[in-house]
């Protein structure tokens, strides 16, 4: 087994996303990461779920150290993630799995999303040490040059993980309530600052070094007097910092990896940036983590999809094969299509970051409103996909002797974690306001969509052409609404926003493949798409006739692909043009 190979949407999102260079040499580390993934890893996985870690608050002659205890399993999983692929360390140094630059985020996700097939929990330590990093790079680079170094450390021994405490029992979501305090103390050497307060919910929570906001004492209420601090679990003389894990939480997934409760008590801590931009700057490690989550997701998808094709071709039943029989294969279809459409949006929006990155306005103004739309829309996605494949098991399917019960754990908490869905919608209604959003996509792939001149592509990329100007018109008729009304109807728009992103992504890769001579396959599937936004119970849609093909690739016939889309029909593809769900 190797789960790049198992694959169909993988390979080929990397052909048209990387530049030939790229794109030779991660391909080793493909098959190498595939085949860990679906054999060593997938059996740490499983032994690191069943022995979650143990708090360890006192050592045996009384003194206190908070010491956090992983199975042994777990320390292996983190030496295959941060050693031997460095999927923390890519972003942050040259020379990560022989790339001569920092790795572009399209393959750290491509990577992270094999690995993710596996091991759901260490992927938020993996992100956050990711992030930290970012956070740091970005906003004071030269005073935190050696924390950078170690949070992107090529090996376990240099490696000091990162965490993000945010939540507050008191606050949750709104950060503004925040209670921590930071006090300034100026000594002979100089001004350092102590925080004080309680963390309500802290992934990787024995982490080295933590990223945290505090009220700062004068800058006013709300998230506009936080500040953005760095805290070390040990303090600069050697002595343990003022950080007490009160407790580990007892989680219904991600039980791998530890979170818990701290208590900070006269915790030394460093200001990052500017203190008074402390949750601005505390925004950018959200996104990028909420990114990781819309991965994670989708991961998570991909595996279950595997684990129901697999099932359904060995199980036999009333003498055929659960593949083989129709209702079955109306059951899968749309799990195949949301897995493969939900890793080309992850794919793009890491391909947008990149270019923003790489100071593209245009690039950075995408990101932003891609990254809450792939959280919210794939993550909800994920949560139903990995039920499905949980029932297509059957009894099975619910016992723990197999995997779906922890897809189906783990699946529940991206749509939970770096904000519910309901507040990642709230935030694409901020980017509407503030820097009009909806105009940016529309425009974006309207254009790309006018770029699709191949004859059998054409009809369908008109048709989302008109979806995506009532979409831009539906923007601001919600904008014109009053606020109880714009935010009661943001959900459903910002779900219809992200179909229509991923449509006109898998036309645009039906387009290449077309034109490199690859076949019709992802044709089908872009018609298919389409035709589920027209008829949610995708109502007998050629790829059924097909199935094999689509969950394993191969070239359809030019005839399927075409009677994807006219299946569709006039009076439903009013619907897809309209911009709604049929």
């Amino acid at each position: 087994m190797n789960f790049a190979d198992r694959d169909p949407a993988l390979r080929p999102l990397l052909d048209q996303l990387l530049s030939p260079d790229d794109r030779t040499r991660i391909e080793p580390v493909l098959d190498d990461l595939g085949r860990v993934a679906a054999n060593e890893l997938d059996d740490l996985a499983a032994t690191a779920d069943r022995h979650p870690p143990v708090l360890r608050a006192y050592a045996p002659d009384g003194t206190r150290i908070d010491a956090v205890d992983h199975h042994p399993a777990y320390q292996e999983m983190s030496r295959l993630a941060f050693e031997r692929y460095g999927l923390a360390a890519m972003s942050h140094r040259p020379g990560v799995l022989g790339w001569p630059t920092r790795v572009p985020h399209v393959v750290k996700y491509a990577l992270s999303y094999l690995f993710v097939q596996s091991e759901f929990g260490l992927a938020c330590p993996l992100s956050m040490t990711d992030s930290a990093a970012r956070v740091l790079r970005l906003f004071d680079p030269e005073r935190f040059a050696a924390e950078i170094d170690a949070l992107s450390s090529p090996t376990l021994e240099g490696l000091a993980t990162g965490a993000m405490f945010m939540t507050e029992k008191q606050g949750g979501t709104d950060v503004g309530q925040t209670a921590t305090t930071a006090t300034a103390t100026v000594t002979p050497e100089g001004t350092h600052w102590t925080l004080s307060g309680h963390k309500w919910f802290c992934s990787n929570v024995a982490a080295d070094l933590i990223l945290t906001l505090a009220r700062v004492p004068g800058q006013g209420e709300g998230t506009r007097g936080l500040g953005l601090f760095l805290v070390p679990r040990v303090r600069p003389d050697g002595t343990p910092n003022g950080l007490r894990i009160d407790r580990l939480k007892d989680k219904l997934g991600s039980r791998s990896m530890a979170s818990g409760e701290v208590t900070l008590e006269d915790a030394w801590a460093r200001p990052v940036g500017d203190l008074t931009r402390g949750f601005p700057q505390m925004a950018e490690m959200l996104n990028v983590s909420r990114l990781s989550n819309a991965m994670r997701a989708t991961a998570l998808m991909r595996r279950a999809v595997r684990e129901s094709v697999d099932h359904t071709r060995e199980r036999v039943v009333f003498g055929q094969r659960l593949f083989d029989q129709p209702l079955m294969r109306q059951t899968l279809l749309p799990l195949a299509l949301h897995a493969e459409a939900g890793l080309g949006l992850v794919l793009e929006s890491a391909s947008r970051l990149d270019d923003a990155d790489a100071g593209d306005p245009h690039a950075a103004a995408l990101v932003r409103i891609l990254t809450p739309l792939a959280k919210n829309t794939l993550c909800k996605r994920a949560r139903q996909v990995t039920g499905e494949a949980m029932e297509v098991r059957g009894g099975n399917g619910y016992i723990e002797d197999w995997v779906n019960p922890r897809l189906l754990r783990d699946a529940h908490l991206g749509s939970i974690w770096e904000g519910s869905s309901n507040v990642i919608c709230l935030d694409v209604l901020r980017c509407m306001t503030r820097e009009q959003s909806h105009r940016v996509l529309a425009g974006a792939y309207v254009g790309r969509l006018a770029a699709l001149d191949h004859p059998r592509v054409e009809p369908a990329a008109s048709t989302l052409v008109g979806r995506w100007q009532h979409l831009r018109s539906r923007g601001e008729q919600l904008l014109a609404m009053s606020t109880f009304d714009q935010e009661a109807a943001i959900g459903a728009y910002a779900e219809d926003l992200c179909h229509a992103v991923m449509a006109t992504l898998l036309l645009e890769r039906a387009q290449r493949e077309l034109a490199a001579g690859l076949g019709h396959r992802a044709l089908l599937l872009a018609h298919t798409w389409l035709h589920w936004l027209a008829d949610p119970r995708l109502t007998s849609p050629p790829a059924l006739h097909v199935l094999d093909q689509v969950v394993d690739g191969g070239e359809v016939s030019a005839e399927v692909a075409q009677s994807a889309y006219d299946a569709i029909g006039t009076a439903s593809r009013h619907h897809v043009e309209a911009g709604t769900r049929g």
